[in-house]
């Protein structure tokens, strides 16, 4: 984008036509619509993101899990508490670091994570269809230049 392309300062701002506003919207109806697909699995898309992480990082720490799924250590607490409960993951003490939680996935959880991801990839494929065929890319280099 171009300087020319930038509406001028007297331009009034209309924030709910905005990037920021459009990416919010189609963030809320993607977190909404993939609850209601979870559901069924007992699981929100919050904890979706844990089991996804625990996948691809086994024995991650609950800061770095929290770090992952946007949310404070506080709430990651409470969300690793339910998951446990649940059978869908286990912690053990680290083994240099006895305050620090490892915490991994069980046969239950892969479990659930296998067909958890069927669940979501429903809403992927609607979310890829209705945008443009590069739309990931440009989001995530929109994150990258706003970081």
């Amino acid at each position: 984008m171009t300087s020319t392309d930038m509406p001028s300062p007297d331009t009034v701002f209309d924030a709910h036509q905005s990037l920021g506003y459009a990416i919010k919207r189609a963030q809320q109806a993607l977190r909404l619509r993939m609850d209601r697909q979870l559901k069924e699995l007992g699981l929100t898309a919050p904890q979706y993101n844990v089991l996804c992480s625990l996948d691809a990082e086994p024995g991650a720490s609950n800061a770095r899990l929290a770090r992952r799924a946007f949310v404070t250590p506080q709430t990651m607490q409470s969300m690793l508490v339910k998951l446990e409960r649940a059978g869908l993951i286990e912690r053990s003490p680290d083994a240099e670091h006895g305050r620090i939680q490892r915490t991994q996935l069980t046969e239950a959880g892969q479990d659930t994570l296998t067909k958890a991801h069927r669940c979501v990839h429903e809403t992927e494929v609607i979310a890829r269809n209705a945008a443009s065929p590069d739309a990931a890319e440009m989001l995530l280099r929109v994150a990258e230049a706003l970081s």
